[in-house]
């Protein structure tokens, strides 16, 4: 079985920086199971395998897999694979594809480099915790933390946000897998990690994931609407708080990512670039 894919850096206009992602194309239907294997094959944050859409409006279903689970929504795959549907005329302008969380539009926004745009699912602020027991997490000090409460915040994947008064703890912080899955034992699914601070662009940020099998992701889609949303909350962005903005991620392992987001009344969009790298052929 011959399994045609391509490689793309995903927030980036620079080949080899960004957060880079395979999308499987339109080929022989697979069992989830080998789905995932291949998505472990490839290690990368995350693998797409496009397959006929059965929701009416979107032009294909998106299945997306990390290195250890498939994923009901995520930003960065989303993005790169509305790109190459783009690239290779499956789709224009607006367009909807389908994922386990539902339909999401799409928006490829022309220019010389394409910025492709998605509208982030309807998110959910859910549980606060301990600025304290938070700050233990990521080997800081309770006082090195915002003055605001951590929160779950969900658009298909729950993220714990937890706000940094500068980018240099940012970079400093040293994540304790084991004091996070102690912290967050008690939700049935997992539940990622992620900490940025308020800079004069918007926010400049690291995730972990490690029950994803993602010990640190260079760029999390999926995870910068709730980031806009909670920055819209607590007064932590410029202005009125609408309005397009950057989060700047991956830059301390390496592989520095723009997340565009754009925030207004009517919720919250994440745009970046995309930059196309290997084309391939998979043998199984």
């Amino acid at each position: 079985m011959k399994l045609p894919y391509v490689v793309v850096d995903v927030f980036t206009e620079t080949p080899l920086q960004g957060n880079s992602l395979a999308v499987f194309l339109d080929g022989p239907s697979l069992e989830t199971e080998t789905m995932q294997r291949i998505a472990r094959e490839m290690n990368l944050s995350e693998s797409v395998f496009l397959e006929p859409a059965t929701l009416e409006g979107c032009v294909r279903s998106l299945r997306i897999f990390t290195p250890g689970r498939e994923m009901r929504f995520a930003g960065h795959p989303t993005i790169g694979t509305s790109f190459v549907l783009a690239d290779q005329a499956i789709a224009s302008g607006a367009f909807q594809v389908q994922e386990k969380v539902g339909p999401v539009a799409v928006r490829v926004e022309p220019g010389d480099r394409p910025l492709v745009w998605l509208s982030t699912p309807p998110i959910e602020f859910q549980e606060t915790f301990d600025r304290a027991a938070c700050a233990g997490i990521i080997g800081l000090q309770t006082d090195d933390l915002l003055d605001v409460s951590p929160q779950i915040l969900s658009a298909g994947n729950p993220i714990l946000l937890v706000g940094l008064k500068t980018a240099e703890l940012v970079d400093q912080a040293a994540f304790n897998f084991a004091a996070h899955r102690a912290l967050t034992s008690h939700f049935p699914e997992p539940i990622c990690f992620f900490i940025f601070a308020p800079v004069p662009t918007g926010a400049y940020s690291r995730m972990f994931a490690p029950d994803l099998g993602l010990v640190e992701d260079p760029a999390t889609g999926s995870a910068t609407g709730p980031l806009g949303a909670y920055m819209l909350k607590h007064k932590l962005l410029p202005g009125d708080g609408l309005g397009r903005f950057v989060s700047e991620q991956g830059k301390k392992m390496g592989r520095r990512s723009l997340l565009h987001f754009e925030v207004s009344p009517d919720g919250i969009d994440v745009g970046g670039y995309v930059t196309p790298i290997i084309e391939g052929v998979l043998t199984l």
